[in-house]
């Protein structure tokens, strides 16, 4: 899954022999980097060298982990700083996490059997390893290809998991750990497996990945015949309306972590709504089908790549309240603009090289912690570089940077839609297009 998400144990209905079926994907869950970890961290925590630290947890643990450790590193971008942060901040979580960790390695029978629970909903389900791996708080489960990656340190969490050491950045931690996830792994898995079977991993707006998550939440749901324990999605029910007409907003923005990933810090108090959203709309097109095993291959045969595909599958659900067509218009509407460049006009052919200041005007207020800049049509040999950035303005309405003009050139930078208002939404792309003289 993309942000936190919590999930059930179904080890009651699990028989005291496996099928063949179980017993192939049993095989497949490989819990080995956990106890990597372990003696890594036992090493690690004897000595105050940093530099020593860094070699134990590399000799330890990185170059024998396996493939699933190199891929959750890849996924969430785990650097070795942010383990070696991790361990040294947080003894107290260690130490009261570290025997619900220690019990990975028994649950290969119990996801086998929510596994095939899937395979019975969606028979063209394909084969996928799962890894129960160690990360640095950023994911308790992620995909990469065919991979199910877990991350056991959020994933393997309870209640009793002591939360005094995290940051701010880590606030939404307690109240994820008070769902006790450790409980809930099969759903997590579910979830996770069922990514492996979609299309894509990342949709290419808020709308197509919000729909991506929530199609495996839901799928989830009906695979196990349980409600989903994402705390999000019960939210969601209690407040479909006021949850979708925010959500209608902003929906082709590709800007989604206020939707996904994000804090708790929004209008709702409430992270992860994106799944919501997806999930209301899967469950739309569902209920409204009269095959139901047709109707769930759909929802995860989707071309979530495809913007035609995605916005013609919410249109025919039905979910919002006007045609997908109306939400775009507004959307495009409302998008910020640059309306003015300064200190010259944008085009302008006669301008002296050398250092110079160039400010940006916006259309609104601008969320000041987003910019970004992208080659112009004339590609690296006529890019006009961003070599010091000055700023916004105090209102969020400019932008201003330095730059070096080379002489008798044509100059071109993109003001790319990375720039986001205070809203979320994308800016209108704007090329800076303009040409020195001496």
């Amino acid at each position: 899954m993309r942000s936190v998400l919590v999930v059930m144990l179904f080890g009651a209905h699990i028989l005291s022999c496996n099928t063949p079926s179980e017993k192939k994907i049993s095989e497949n869950v490989v819990t080995s980097d956990i106890d990597l970890f372990w003696n890594a961290y036992d090493k690690i925590v004897k000595t105050t060298d940093s530099l020593q630290q860094y070699q134990l947890l590399d000799s330890l643990y990185f170059q024998l982990g396996s493939p699933g450790l190199d891929s959750i590193r890849v996924a969430r971008r785990y650097s070795a700083q942010d383990y070696i942060d991790g361990i040294n901040k947080h003894p107290k979580f260690w130490a009261s996490i570290r025997p619900n960790m220690n019990k990975a390695k028994d649950l290969s029978k119990v996801l086998a059997a929510g596994t095939q629970k899937l395979q019975a909903l969606y028979p063209d389900l394909q084969p996928a390893k799962i890894y129960f791996t160690v990360g640095a708080f950023r994911t308790p489960g992620t995909t990469m290809d065919s991979l199910v990656l877990i991350g056991s340190e959020l994933a393997m969490a309870d209640e009793n998991t002591v939360v005094s050491e995290f940051s701010d950045q880590q606030s939404h931690l307690p109240a994820f750990f008070s769902t006790n996830p450790s409980k809930n792994i099969v759903f997590l898995n579910t979830h996770e497996f069922v990514h492996t079977q979609q299309i894509t991993t990342i949709g290419h707006n808020l709308l197509a990945q919000s729909l991506y998550e929530g199609v495996a939440e839901f799928v989830a749901e009906k695979a196990l015949d349980q409600s989903s324990p994402n705390i999000c999605i019960n939210y969601g029910k209690q407040n479909d309306a006021a949850v979708k007409n925010a959500f209608s907003k902003v929906m082709f923005s590709n800007f989604i972590y206020n939707w996904i990933m994000n804090s708790t810090e929004n209008e709702f108090n409430t992270r992860d709504l994106g799944y919501y959203i997806g999930y209301a709309i899967a469950d739309k097109h569902y209920e409204g089908s009269k095959n139901k095993q047709q109707a769930i291959k759909e929802l995860i045969d989707l071309d979530y790549t495809s913007a035609a595909a995605v916005e013609s599958f919410v249109e025919q659900t039905q979910y919002f309240d006007k045609p997908i067509s109306v939400y775009k218009k507004e959307y495009q509407a409302q998008r910020p603009r640059v309306i003015r460049l300064s200190p010259f006009n944008n085009g302008a052919k006669e301008i002296a090289s050398g250092k110079t200041e160039i400010t940006i005007t916006f259309s609104q207020p601008m969320d000041k912690n987003t910019r970004g800049f992208e080659l112009g049509a004339l590609g690296i040999d006529n890019l006009l570089r961003v070599e010091n950035v000055i700023g916004y303005s105090e209102d969020g309405t400019k932008f201003t940077f330095e730059a070096t003009l080379k002489p008798k050139l044509r100059h071109q930078v993109e003001v790319s839609s990375n720039f986001r208002s205070e809203e979320g939404l994308d800016l209108i792309p704007y090329t800076i297009d303009i040409e020195t003289t001496d």
